[in-house]
């Protein structure tokens, strides 16, 4: 069971495991031992995560969604099977942790009347800067 909140948890049974050859770390083991974890789990059959987070995940992680809705993660970071499966958990965790809060509303606010005067003082400055250096002809 992979916890990340208090509301939000994920039973082992919704993730796919499969180990590969790694290009990581380990010398000449590195050939005989499938240490690489990818992880592969289909978001949209979740039962587990509210669609209001599956719809912020999916659009933060676009291009690790496969086209039939799976998220695909792998880690090759250690030379053992069992760290590089820890740190694929932990990184859907800080994934699903960054979609789980949502996006601060913006609200429109007006420029101050100092801000706007300041603004069109600079502008005036400018002009007669650049108009004095015109070229006239008498």
């Amino acid at each position: 069971m992979l916890e990340i909140s208090d509301r939000l948890r994920i039973p082992d049974e919704e993730f796919s495991w499969s180990f590969v050859r790694s290009s990581g770390p380990g010398g000449q083991n590195v050939n005989k031992v499938a240490s690489k974890a990818v992880l592969r789990w289909n978001i949209a059959a979740s039962p587990s995560v509210p669609d209001d987070i599956k719809a912020r995940l999916q659009q933060q992680q676009r291009r690790r969604i496969t086209g039939e809705g799976e998220l695909l993660l792998t880690s090759q970071r250690y030379r053992d099977q069992e760290r590089n499966r820890l740190d694929c958990l932990e990184k859907l965790a800080g994934i699903l942790r960054a979609a789980a809060t949502p996006p601060k509303v913006r609200r429109q606010t007006k420029p101050s009347r100092g801000a706007h005067e300041r603004r069109l003082a600079a502008k005036k400055r400018r002009s007669a800067l650049k108009s004095s250096r015109r070229f006239h002809e008498e």
